[in-house]
Formats: C-alpha cells, structure tokens, sequence
C-alpha cells in the first residue's frame, strides 16, 4: 500500500504523478471519498499527467467521459453518484469500459463495487478539518 499526504491541493498534482508512475500496469482506479474530498481534482491530475488533451471535467450527469491523450490513448473517466440501480449500469454496458484495456477512473464505486473487475487499484481520499488529505492507494485482488 502506498500512502500520500496533501497539504493542499496544490500537492494533488505531485501526487498523481506517483499514482501514475507507481501503477502504470493498471487499468481500474476506483476512488473513494467524501464529498468534496477532492476525488475530481485528484482524476484530472493523473489525467492531465497522463497526456489528455482538452477539458476534463466530472461526468456528474453524463456517468461517462473519454478522454484522448497525446499518445492517443482512452480513458474513461465515470461518476456513479447518481446512479439509483446496479441496472443503470448494465444499461450502458459498463463491460465494454471495464475490460476495454483502457483507463478507467471511477468515482463513488462503492455503488457498483461487486461490478468491479477482480483486480483494480483502490484509492481512498480522507480529508481532514484541516484540510489535509490522507491518500492511501492499494491493489486489490479478489
């Protein structure tokens, strides 16, 4: 496992660096975290560390972004905050993402967790009244 700390978000940027060189073999980095923990700021880092081009935003309401980097890569960039059933999921095809051999970043998958493929990178994002964030990053392999 490794652990991060950001002081503040200003740190996300070294951060996601390392998250990036540390687990470049992965595909599924599923984030977890409060509200406002800062689990988009932390995505658009590695994503910009990793060569996408263009505007990265949250897909609150789209579920889905792709992003294309400079090497012309995919990743994919999902929020299941809204979503109310597992159903809404498989409606999309969640599976073609997945096991596309792309990057997928997945915010709040606490929601679809049992959908996850069996090996994906866990990172959990604590943020302190302080408002310093613990980051811990660990393979899980079920």
């Amino acid at each position: 496992m490794n652990q991060y700390i950001a002081e503040t978000l200003n740190d996300l940027s070294e951060i996601a660096a390392s998250i990036s060189d540390e687990y470049k073999d992965d595909q599924i980095f599923a984030f977890y975290g409060k509200m406002g923990s800062g689990k988009t700021t932390l995505i658009k880092e590695i994503c910009g560390h990793k060569g996408v081009m263009g505007n990265i935003t949250s897909p609150t309401f789209a579920l889905i972004n792709e992003y294309i980097t400079n090497k012309k890569e995919i990743l994919y960039h999902f929020d299941f905050y809204r979503i109310e059933t597992p159903e809404e999921v498989f409606d999309f095809g969640y599976e073609d993402y997945f096991f596309s051999g792309n990057i997928c970043l997945i915010e709040w998958p606490e929601l679809i967790e049992n959908l996850l493929p069996e090996k994906y990178i866990k990172i959990i994002i604590e943020e302190k009244e302080n408002g310093v964030r613990y980051i811990s990053c660990n393979k899980v392999v079920n």
